[in-house]
Protein backbone atom coordinates (compact mmCIF):
# COMPACT_ATOMS: atom_id res chain seq x y z
CA UNK A 1 0.00 0.00 0.00
CA UNK A 2 1.34 3.38 -0.87
CA UNK A 3 0.61 6.71 -0.25
CA UNK A 4 1.58 10.31 -1.28
CA UNK A 5 4.89 11.27 -0.86
CA UNK A 6 4.36 14.71 1.14
CA UNK A 7 2.31 13.31 3.70
CA UNK A 8 3.07 11.35 7.10
CA UNK A 9 1.86 8.28 7.28
CA UNK A 10 -0.97 7.99 10.32
CA UNK A 11 -0.99 4.12 10.45
CA UNK A 12 0.83 0.85 9.24
CA UNK A 13 -0.29 -2.21 7.68
CA UNK A 14 1.50 -5.74 8.25
CA UNK A 15 2.14 -8.13 5.69
CA UNK A 16 1.30 -10.62 8.61
CA UNK A 17 3.05 -14.09 9.26
CA UNK A 18 1.04 -15.70 6.08
CA UNK A 19 -0.90 -15.32 2.75
CA UNK A 20 -1.61 -18.82 2.99
CA UNK A 21 -5.46 -19.10 3.88
CA UNK A 22 -5.15 -22.89 4.27
CA UNK A 23 -2.61 -22.48 7.28
CA UNK A 24 -4.40 -19.24 9.24
CA UNK A 25 -6.99 -21.69 10.98
CA UNK A 26 -4.20 -24.10 12.24
CA UNK A 27 -1.48 -21.34 12.89
CA UNK A 28 -4.10 -19.20 15.28
CA UNK A 29 -5.14 -22.22 16.98
CA UNK A 30 -1.72 -23.34 17.64
CA UNK A 31 -0.40 -19.68 18.86
CA UNK A 32 -3.79 -18.98 20.65
CA UNK A 33 -2.69 -21.83 22.89
CA UNK A 34 0.39 -21.01 23.14
CA UNK A 35 -0.55 -18.16 24.20
CA UNK A 36 -2.82 -19.20 27.01
CA UNK A 37 -0.23 -21.97 28.49
CA UNK A 38 2.32 -18.82 28.64
CA UNK A 39 -0.34 -16.41 30.25
CA UNK A 40 -1.13 -19.34 32.67
CA UNK A 41 2.04 -20.60 32.98
CA UNK A 42 3.55 -17.40 34.18
CA UNK A 43 0.97 -16.13 36.29
CA UNK A 44 0.67 -19.76 37.86
CA UNK A 45 4.33 -19.45 38.98
CA UNK A 46 4.49 -16.02 39.96
CA UNK A 47 1.49 -17.10 42.27
CA UNK A 48 3.24 -20.15 43.72
CA UNK A 49 6.29 -18.51 44.49
CA UNK A 50 4.47 -15.87 46.29
CA UNK A 51 2.77 -18.31 48.47
CA UNK A 52 5.19 -20.66 48.63
CA UNK A 53 7.51 -19.87 51.77
CA UNK A 54 9.75 -22.22 50.91
CA UNK A 55 10.68 -20.22 47.72
CA UNK A 56 11.05 -16.99 49.31
CA UNK A 57 14.85 -16.86 48.06
CA UNK A 58 16.61 -14.98 45.76
CA UNK A 59 16.71 -17.63 42.80
CA UNK A 60 12.73 -17.69 42.70
CA UNK A 61 12.70 -13.59 43.43
CA UNK A 62 14.72 -13.36 40.06
CA UNK A 63 12.41 -15.93 38.43
CA UNK A 64 8.99 -13.98 39.84
CA UNK A 65 10.31 -11.18 37.79
CA UNK A 66 11.23 -13.08 35.10
CA UNK A 67 8.21 -14.74 34.73
CA UNK A 68 5.97 -10.95 35.00
CA UNK A 69 8.55 -9.84 31.97
CA UNK A 70 7.82 -12.90 29.87
CA UNK A 71 3.98 -12.47 30.33
CA UNK A 72 4.11 -8.82 29.32
CA UNK A 73 6.65 -8.90 26.53
CA UNK A 74 4.54 -12.12 24.79
CA UNK A 75 1.24 -10.15 25.46
CA UNK A 76 2.88 -6.92 23.67
CA UNK A 77 2.88 -8.68 20.54
CA UNK A 78 1.18 -11.99 20.73
CA UNK A 79 -2.75 -10.58 20.88
CA UNK A 80 -2.16 -8.19 17.81
CA UNK A 81 -0.85 -11.03 15.61
CA UNK A 82 -4.15 -13.69 17.14
CA UNK A 83 -6.19 -10.69 15.43
CA UNK A 84 -4.31 -10.21 12.16
CA UNK A 85 -4.65 -13.86 11.46
CA UNK A 86 -7.90 -13.86 11.30
CA UNK A 87 -8.44 -10.25 10.25
CA UNK A 88 -8.50 -9.00 6.57
CA UNK A 89 -6.85 -5.31 7.57
CA UNK A 90 -3.50 -6.14 9.53
CA UNK A 91 -3.30 -2.41 10.55
CA UNK A 92 -2.01 -0.96 13.37
CA UNK A 93 -1.75 3.36 14.44
CA UNK A 94 1.25 5.44 14.45
CA UNK A 95 0.84 5.52 18.04
CA UNK A 96 0.02 2.08 18.63
CA UNK A 97 2.77 1.38 16.50
CA UNK A 98 5.44 2.68 19.07
CA UNK A 99 3.66 1.34 22.33
CA UNK A 100 4.25 -1.72 21.33
CA UNK A 101 7.73 -1.56 20.03
CA UNK A 102 8.51 0.48 23.43
CA UNK A 103 7.23 -2.40 25.38
CA UNK A 104 8.75 -4.94 22.95
CA UNK A 105 12.06 -3.58 23.41
CA UNK A 106 11.93 -2.35 26.64
CA UNK A 107 10.68 -6.05 27.92
CA UNK A 108 13.31 -7.77 25.27
CA UNK A 109 16.25 -5.45 27.22
CA UNK A 110 14.83 -5.96 30.48
CA UNK A 111 15.21 -9.84 29.92
CA UNK A 112 18.50 -9.79 29.11
CA UNK A 113 19.55 -8.34 31.84
CA UNK A 114 17.71 -10.19 33.98
CA UNK A 115 19.00 -13.56 32.35
CA UNK A 116 22.57 -11.85 33.67
CA UNK A 117 21.43 -11.32 37.10
CA UNK A 118 20.01 -14.66 37.21
CA UNK A 119 23.39 -16.26 36.24
CA UNK A 120 25.03 -14.07 38.95
CA UNK A 121 22.60 -15.19 41.28
CA UNK A 122 23.54 -18.94 40.56
CA UNK A 123 27.47 -18.64 40.56
CA UNK A 124 26.71 -17.22 44.03
CA UNK A 125 24.78 -20.13 45.04
CA UNK A 126 27.09 -22.82 43.61
CA UNK A 127 30.64 -21.38 44.03
CA UNK A 128 30.05 -19.67 47.60
CA UNK A 129 27.34 -21.53 49.26
CA UNK A 130 27.71 -20.61 52.74
CA UNK A 131 27.95 -16.83 51.82
CA UNK A 132 25.01 -17.01 49.71
CA UNK A 133 22.29 -15.67 52.10
CA UNK A 134 24.72 -12.78 53.10
CA UNK A 135 25.79 -12.10 49.62
CA UNK A 136 22.25 -12.14 47.85
CA UNK A 137 20.46 -9.91 50.10
CA UNK A 138 17.07 -8.64 49.53
CA UNK A 139 18.62 -4.75 48.97
CA UNK A 140 21.06 -6.39 46.16
CA UNK A 141 18.16 -8.64 45.04
CA UNK A 142 16.07 -5.66 44.35
CA UNK A 143 18.74 -3.31 42.88
CA UNK A 144 19.59 -5.62 40.08
CA UNK A 145 15.81 -6.21 39.15
CA UNK A 146 15.17 -2.64 39.83
CA UNK A 147 18.43 -1.92 37.18
CA UNK A 148 17.43 -4.32 35.01
CA UNK A 149 13.92 -3.20 34.14
CA UNK A 150 15.10 0.73 34.56
CA UNK A 151 18.06 0.02 31.71
CA UNK A 152 15.87 -2.00 30.07
CA UNK A 153 12.73 0.99 29.33
CA UNK A 154 15.65 3.65 28.79
CA UNK A 155 17.18 1.88 25.68
CA UNK A 156 13.91 1.48 24.31
CA UNK A 157 12.44 4.95 25.09
CA UNK A 158 16.20 6.00 23.19
CA UNK A 159 15.49 3.68 20.31
CA UNK A 160 11.54 4.58 19.99
CA UNK A 161 12.33 8.41 20.34
CA UNK A 162 14.45 8.05 17.25
CA UNK A 163 12.27 5.50 15.16
CA UNK A 164 9.08 7.32 15.35
CA UNK A 165 11.08 10.76 14.78
CA UNK A 166 11.74 9.57 11.22
CA UNK A 167 8.87 10.50 8.28
CA UNK A 168 7.28 7.89 6.65
CA UNK A 169 6.12 9.39 3.56
CA UNK A 170 5.78 6.60 1.06
CA UNK A 171 4.92 2.75 2.14
CA UNK A 172 3.04 2.26 4.93
CA UNK A 173 3.31 -1.59 4.49
CA UNK A 174 5.53 -3.29 7.37
CA UNK A 175 6.65 -6.80 6.03
CA UNK A 176 6.93 -8.38 9.53
CA UNK A 177 3.70 -9.13 12.13
CA UNK A 178 4.48 -6.76 14.42
CA UNK A 179 6.38 -3.23 14.94
CA UNK A 180 10.34 -4.00 14.66
CA UNK A 181 13.74 -1.81 13.67
CA UNK A 182 14.81 -3.66 10.74
CA UNK A 183 11.55 -3.14 8.67
CA UNK A 184 10.52 -0.05 10.04
CA UNK A 185 14.25 1.68 8.98
CA UNK A 186 13.25 0.05 5.37
CA UNK A 187 9.99 1.98 5.18
CA UNK A 188 11.54 5.47 6.75
CA UNK A 189 12.26 8.23 3.49
CA UNK A 190 14.55 10.05 5.98
CA UNK A 191 18.21 9.26 7.28
CA UNK A 192 18.29 6.47 9.17
CA UNK A 193 22.12 6.46 10.04
CA UNK A 194 21.88 7.40 13.49
CA UNK A 195 18.49 5.29 14.16
CA UNK A 196 20.57 2.21 12.92
CA UNK A 197 23.66 3.03 14.91
CA UNK A 198 21.67 3.51 18.12
CA UNK A 199 20.00 0.29 17.34
CA UNK A 200 23.52 -1.73 17.25
CA UNK A 201 25.15 0.01 20.12
CA UNK A 202 22.35 -1.14 22.58
CA UNK A 203 21.49 -4.20 20.90
CA UNK A 204 25.48 -4.87 21.18
CA UNK A 205 26.60 -3.64 24.50
CA UNK A 206 23.12 -5.09 26.23
CA UNK A 207 23.83 -8.88 24.42
CA UNK A 208 27.55 -8.38 25.19
CA UNK A 209 27.30 -7.65 29.01
CA UNK A 210 24.32 -10.22 29.46
CA UNK A 211 25.78 -13.01 27.53
CA UNK A 212 29.91 -12.28 28.93
CA UNK A 213 28.53 -12.38 32.36
CA UNK A 214 26.37 -15.50 31.74
CA UNK A 215 30.05 -17.35 29.85
CA UNK A 216 31.57 -16.00 33.32
CA UNK A 217 29.82 -16.96 35.25
CA UNK A 218 29.15 -20.77 34.47
CA UNK A 219 32.39 -21.13 33.32
CA UNK A 220 33.74 -20.57 37.22
CA UNK A 221 30.57 -22.63 37.94
CA UNK A 222 31.40 -25.75 36.19
CA UNK A 223 35.29 -25.75 37.11
CA UNK A 224 33.85 -25.20 40.81
CA UNK A 225 31.47 -28.31 40.05
CA UNK A 226 33.75 -30.63 38.74
CA UNK A 227 36.12 -29.75 42.19
CA UNK A 228 33.04 -31.43 43.97
CA UNK A 229 34.16 -34.71 45.61
CA UNK A 230 31.05 -36.78 45.25
CA UNK A 231 28.71 -37.14 41.70
CA UNK A 232 25.40 -36.85 43.94
CA UNK A 233 26.99 -33.19 44.77
CA UNK A 234 27.19 -32.35 41.52
CA UNK A 235 24.46 -33.46 39.66
CA UNK A 236 22.34 -31.25 42.17
CA UNK A 237 24.66 -28.36 41.68
CA UNK A 238 24.00 -28.52 37.88
CA UNK A 239 20.39 -29.21 38.69
CA UNK A 240 20.06 -25.52 40.24
CA UNK A 241 21.57 -23.81 37.19
CA UNK A 242 20.19 -26.11 34.30
CA UNK A 243 16.48 -24.27 33.41
CA UNK A 244 18.68 -21.09 34.06
CA UNK A 245 20.62 -22.12 31.12
CA UNK A 246 18.06 -23.61 29.09
CA UNK A 247 15.80 -20.65 29.03
CA UNK A 248 18.80 -18.34 28.28
CA UNK A 249 20.21 -20.69 25.28
CA UNK A 250 16.48 -20.77 23.71
CA UNK A 251 16.34 -16.77 23.83
CA UNK A 252 19.75 -16.30 22.70
CA UNK A 253 19.93 -18.85 19.99
CA UNK A 254 16.61 -17.40 18.07
CA UNK A 255 17.79 -14.23 18.76
CA UNK A 256 21.39 -14.81 16.81
CA UNK A 257 19.57 -16.62 14.34
CA UNK A 258 17.26 -13.51 13.14
CA UNK A 259 19.83 -10.56 13.83
CA UNK A 260 22.81 -12.17 12.96
CA UNK A 261 22.80 -12.29 9.23
CA UNK A 262 23.19 -10.44 5.81
CA UNK A 263 21.19 -7.54 5.56
CA UNK A 264 18.51 -8.05 3.08
CA UNK A 265 15.38 -5.76 1.74
CA UNK A 266 13.09 -8.36 2.32
CA UNK A 267 12.33 -10.40 5.73
CA UNK A 268 12.68 -14.16 4.59
CA UNK A 269 10.00 -16.62 6.28
CA UNK A 270 13.00 -18.23 8.47
CA UNK A 271 13.93 -14.79 9.59
CA UNK A 272 9.77 -14.76 11.06
CA UNK A 273 9.81 -18.28 12.01
CA UNK A 274 12.87 -17.23 14.65
CA UNK A 275 10.74 -13.85 15.41
CA UNK A 276 7.56 -16.13 16.38
CA UNK A 277 10.15 -18.31 18.28
CA UNK A 278 11.68 -15.69 20.93
CA UNK A 279 8.43 -13.24 21.01
CA UNK A 280 5.85 -16.03 21.20
CA UNK A 281 7.10 -19.28 22.28
CA UNK A 282 9.81 -18.57 24.35
CA UNK A 283 8.01 -16.63 27.27
CA UNK A 284 6.21 -19.95 27.05
CA UNK A 285 9.10 -22.09 27.78
CA UNK A 286 10.55 -20.60 30.70
CA UNK A 287 7.83 -21.18 32.90
CA UNK A 288 7.94 -24.81 31.84
CA UNK A 289 11.54 -25.36 32.22
CA UNK A 290 11.47 -24.26 35.51
CA UNK A 291 8.35 -25.92 36.93
CA UNK A 292 9.71 -29.41 34.70
CA UNK A 293 13.08 -29.66 36.11
CA UNK A 294 13.09 -27.92 39.27
CA UNK A 295 12.20 -30.27 42.33
CA UNK A 296 11.02 -26.95 44.76
CA UNK A 297 8.74 -25.96 42.34
CA UNK A 298 7.25 -29.29 41.51
CA UNK A 299 6.75 -29.68 45.48
CA UNK A 300 5.12 -26.51 45.49
CA UNK A 301 2.66 -26.86 42.59
CA UNK A 302 1.46 -30.34 44.15
CA UNK A 303 1.19 -28.35 47.80
CA UNK A 304 -0.86 -25.73 46.36
CA UNK A 305 -3.49 -27.85 44.07
CA UNK A 306 -3.82 -29.22 47.57
CA UNK A 307 -4.81 -27.14 48.97
CA UNK A 308 -7.00 -26.05 46.39
CA UNK A 309 -8.39 -29.18 46.23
Amino acid sequence: MDIGNNSQVTEFVFSGLTNDQNLIPFLFTFFLLVYMVTVLGNIGLMIVVHVSANLHTPMYFFLSHLSAVDLFYSSAVTPKMLSDLISLQKTISFIGCAVQFLFFAGLAGTEVLLLASMSYDRYTAVCYPLHYVTIMTTKKCFILVSLSFSFGFFQALVQTTCLFSLEYCESNLIDHFYCDVPPMLQLSCSETLLCNMLTVFFVGSYCFLSLSTILVTYTLIFSAVLHISSSEGRVKAFNTCSSHLMCSTVFYVSVFFTYLHSPSSVLKKQDKVASVFYTVVTPMLNPLFYSLRNQEVKRAIIQAIHIIL
